[in-house]
């Protein structure tokens, strides 16, 4: 093995730093002999390029290279190129003087390239060889002494020093030999040194051999069978003796390319002269050629190839057809002409598949290799991308090239690019050729899940069952795969209030919200929280949506009878004279309901038929009226059952049942609004608050009165400004108190002497007084304004 480093002229180590836009690569020059063992190291790569060895294991130093072999490989421990398969100089570069190998290293994170260029040296191991076996020239014995025989020339793959050097005869004492170094190799001459005498040697065998100048030398060897003839004096002679002709590449087969022209001074067939080819050493000389015997015409006998050969040799012979046949030699230099007959080749060196969408501009996608077969200006090449895509096409070196990223990639937008490179020659007309590379890009978490929308309402009947899904939260992420993986939880809008996942529970998976339990609407209308969705990413990103949970109210309260008809156990009853007109008013039912809506509106009925006759009972307002005046033949008692429904599905209902007594007069009714078992006592304590209440009552009536005359006095219209809530009677007797929210309606039975204690809740609205009005024709009509506290108290007014 001979390795063989260019440095200083002796190992010398070529390194040619070429900085291209975001990293730099260095051109490295090595040299070995072919046919090295493998195995054998060509160079240490690490200390040529100052790279720690262990640097180039962590950034993954490889070799690559367009060759279908991979010829060289790098031992990453100590940084040494390796032959890793045979290397033939002859397979790799036939016909070729100078022979190199280009590959390149390359290392990730950052990426970094270096150019590094072989050369093969080539070795004599081959010998050299003739095409012919035996070569026969026919020689007259009337040849002078000095005429000159071309002879056939050998062909030795090896190159340089180790192709043919000089030719050598087998003793005799005819013939010598002139060889003589040339541009296409070595070449030699037969010399005539003594007069022939066919009588003495008719034939006359003689072994030539072709010697290289390798070292040991090789050789090669062949038969000359010199037949002596007689007569013919005169040798056919060429108008030139080298001729030069140019052919296009693109010339076809059957093209006459030169017409020769050799004559003879005999006469008769001694001076009939045909034509031939000689076979000899160079390329494919006699393959591409013919020439015809009768005329003399070179025609293409195959097609041509510049890209192939671009010059051939051709030795001609003209030889006459007398009974001594003589023949004439003439050379011809044929030069064929580059066309541009070849587009540019692109190959993909390597892909770097996929990039992360986060990639910055400047990272090289891929390496790209782009040759053309043609020369001058049908070889240059121009390369580009087709399409306006974040990548551009920059140049290394000559025919190499990177696909690097030019712009912002985002794989939500796109995930895929096809990107056309595009090579066109320098050529009339220009050639060209595309190929695509696909760019697959990689996600990123640059996304987070996203609701439809901000917010969302939730509708949940009460009473529904523990366990069942409300709702279902759905987001979407624009990544994918793990990225795009969600989990979702519950935030608490209020963590002082009660916890909301005491409330409600999610499905961390499908976003599923279920309910905890069951759901009351008279103890929770409404309630608020949040819902997360975080991704499974590296950072993890979410976003929330809050949900509103309204409670939508079921029929499940039944209608509730207020007092005084309502107290457990009572005994209620009520009086009325016998002269009572009709329309008179008897009792006003009141009635609460706890659900909402349409489950709490309320009607009256009186389920008892026998009451029906006597009495109506107002289906909205409750008050029971007589329908007639008495009769005789009437009942002096009547029980009445009112119903009260509301008007929810399935509808509810209560009862209550009522006395109706019929008095001879009025000084016979008593007012028993109540009767429950009373005590035995002179004084109770009830008594002793109900005076003590009278009392303030009289006191703050008082005050209230001094205030309000005084107030008017500066403003009066201080009312105007407020909407005070107003409590009025109605014909039949009735109060209403009404308020924005609320309305509480307080009933006493006109012409009686029946006294009322009307509780009015506290506090007031931010008004200077309640205005209390009764008219109506009543027993007495008294105008109070109410002091504003916004303290809780209770106003008693005693009606009598």
């Amino acid at each position: 093995m001979r390795i063989r480093r260019h440095r200083d002229g002796k190992w010398m180590l070529c390194v040619i730093m070429l900085c291209f836009t975001d990293w730099c690569g260095a051109q490295i020059s090595y040299s070995i002999s072919e046919e090295v063992d493998k195995g054998s190291e060509v160079g240490n790569i690490a200390k040529d390029l100052n790279i720690p060895t262990q640097q180039m294991e962590q950034r993954g130093f490889r070799i690559v290279s367009g060759y279908s072999k991979k010829y060289f490989e790098v031992n990453l421990r100590t940084g040494a190129l390796l032959v890793h398969e045979r290397i033939d100089r002859e397979e790799l570069c036939p016909n070729l003087a100078k022979c190199s190998l280009n590959i390149e290293g390359l290392m990730s994170h950052p990426m970094n390239i270096h150019r590094i260029e072989v050369a093969v040296i080539d070795i004599n191991d081959n010998a050299p060889l003739f095409i012919e076996q035996i070569h026969v020239f026919n020689i007259s014995e009337l040849s002078s002494s000095g005429e000159r025989y071309p002879l056939p020339v050998a062909q030795d793959a090896d190159s340089g020093s180790n192709s043919v050097k000089t030719y050598k005869l087998s003793p005799n004492e005819h013939f010598s030999i002139d060889a003589s170094g040339g541009g296409d190799g070595a070449s030699a001459e037969l010399v005539l040194q003594k007069a022939l005498d066919r009588e003495k040697e008719a034939i006359i065998k003689i072994t030539l051999t072709a010697v290289d100048g390798g070292k040991p030398a090789r050789s090669g060897t062949m038969q000359i069978l010199v037949n002596v003839i007689d007569v013919n004096d005169n040798t056919p002679s060429f108008s030139k003796s080298l001729y030069k002709i140019r052919v296009s590449e693109s010339a076809p087969i059957h093209t006459t390319v030169l017409q020769l022209n050799a004559t003879d001074l005999d006469e008769g067939s001694n001076s009939d002269i045909r034509y031939s080819l000689m076979k000899r050493g160079n390329v494919n000389s006699a393959e591409k050629f013919i020439v015809i015997p009768e005329t003399g015409e070179i025609v293409v006998k195959a097609e041509l190839d510049y890209e192939e050969n671009n010059a051939y040799e051709l030795r001609v012979q003209a030889t006459d057809q007398g009974a001594s046949p003589r023949s004439g030699y003439s050379k011809v230099l044929v030069e064929v002409v580059d066309v541009n007959d070849n587009a540019p080749q692109i190959s993909i060196t390597s892909l770097m598949s996929p990039v992360k969408e986060s990639a910055e501009a400047g990272t090289v996608v891929a390496l790209v290799t782009v040759t053309d077969k043609d020369g001058g200006q049908n070889g240059i090449l121009s390369c580009d991308v087709t399409a306006p895509l974040p990548f551009r096409f920059t140049s290394n070196y000559r025919h190499y090239y990177s696909l690097v990223v030019d712009g912002v990639l985002d794989r939500e937008t796109v995930s895929q690019y096809n990107v056309t490179i595009i090579a066109v020659d320098k050529g009339n007309p220009p050639l060209s050729s595309t190929a695509v590379v696909t760019v697959h890009i990689s996600d990123i978490n640059d996304n987070p899940p996203r609701f439809a929308d901000a917010k969302m309402i939730i509708y949940v009947k009460e009473n529904s069952k523990v366990g069942e899904i409300i709702a279902q939260t759905r987001a979407h992420d624009a990544d994918k795969n793990h990225n795009a993986k969600m989990t979702y939880s519950l935030i608490d809008n209020y963590p002082k209030r009660v916890p909301v996942s005491t409330i409600v529970n999610i499905n961390s998976e499908t976003g599923d919200i279920v309910s905890l339990q069951s759901f009351n609407y008279e103890e929770l209308k409404t309630f608020q929280f949040k819902v997360q969705a975080t991704d499974s990413g590296v950072p993890p990103l979410s976003s929330n949506v809050t949900v509103n949970v309204l409670i939508l109210d079921e029929n499940d309260n039944s209608p509730a009878i207020l007092p005084p008809y309502s107290e457990h156990g009572s005994v209620n009853s009520e009086s009325i004279p016998y002269s009572a007109e009709a329309g008179y008013f008897v009792a006003k039912i009141r009635a609460v309901d706890a659900d909402s809506g349409y489950n709490a509106l309320l009607s009256y009925h009186l389920s008892e038929p026998n009451g029906n006759n006597l009495f109506r009972i107002g289906t909205s307002t409750g008050e029971i009226r007589t329908k007639r005046r008495m009769s005789d033949n009437d009942l002096k008692s009547h029980p009445l059952v009112v119903l009260v429904s509301d008007n929810g599905e399935p509808s509810l209902s209560a009862t209550v049942s009522i006395d109706v007594v019929v008095v001879e007069s009025t000084a016979d009714i008593q007012t028993p609004f109540r009767h429950v078992p009373i005590k035995e006592e002179s004084f109770s304590d009830l008594n002793l608050y109900l005076l003590i209440a009278i009392v303030s009552v009289s006191v703050i009536f008082l005050l209230s009165l001094i205030t309000l005359i005084a107030v008017k006095c500066h403003r009066t219209d201080s009312f105007s400004s407020y909407s005070a809530p107003m409590i009025t009677t109605h014909p039949d007797g009735s109060w209403s108190y009404s308020k924005s929210t609320q309305q509480y309606d307080v009933c006493f039975s006109s012409d009686t002497l029946k006294s009322d204690v009307v509780v009015f809740p506290a506090p007031f609205p931010p008004a200077d007084g309640d205005l209390i009005s009764i008219n109506g024709g009543d027993t007495f009509s008294r105008t109070q304004t109410l002091p504003n506290q916004d303290k809780v108290g209770y106003t008693l007014l005693m009606l009598q």
